[in-house]
């Protein structure tokens, strides 16, 4: 699995970004193209300590779904999503998409960093699981939207 840490992978993933615009349209799923952005912002925010989202430690979730988040297989089409994640209201492409490369750029910015505090429903993850895993998230939602 290829990981945002990777310069490579990180500028390829900003350039997909940036070919998606407010009528990009859906191969699956219920959200909008803005409603996207904001979602993949959540994951990112945790990671950088910018929120928790309430989220509380699962054992339950953490030995059934943890190592599925940074393995090397693509999530699957139509996967549900956690609750706090859902997006239900509109959204502004352009403010979501902004918000999304700021977070991406500061995330590699933060590639050679050593440690982070554990994930609140997950625990604990190396550097390259969490790259792993953003990477899957956003490669999952660009390719919802062809790109």
């Amino acid at each position: 699995m290829k990981s945002l840490f990777e310069p490579d992978t990180y500028l390829t993933t900003r350039n997909r970004l940036n070919q998606l615009d407010e009528n990009s349209e859906k191969l699956w799923g219920k959200m909008s193209v803005g409603q996207m952005l904001h979602h993949c912002q959540g994951p990112l925010n945790i990671m950088l300590e910018k929120d928790h989202y309430g989220m509380k430690p699962n054992w339950f979730a953490k030995l059934l779904f943890k190592k599925m988040l940074y393995n090397d297989t693509s999530f699957r089409k139509n996967m549900p999503t956690a609750k706090f994640l859902k997006e239900i209201e509109p959204r502004d492409f352009s403010t979501e998409v902004n918000t999304i490369n700021e977070l991406l750029d500061e995330f590699h910015n933060n590639r050679d960093r050593e440690e982070w505090k554990p994930h609140p429903g997950f625990g604990y993850f190396t550097n390259e699981q969490w790259g792993k895993m953003q990477y899957k998230h956003l490669d999952h939602h660009l390719r919802q939207f062809g790109v």
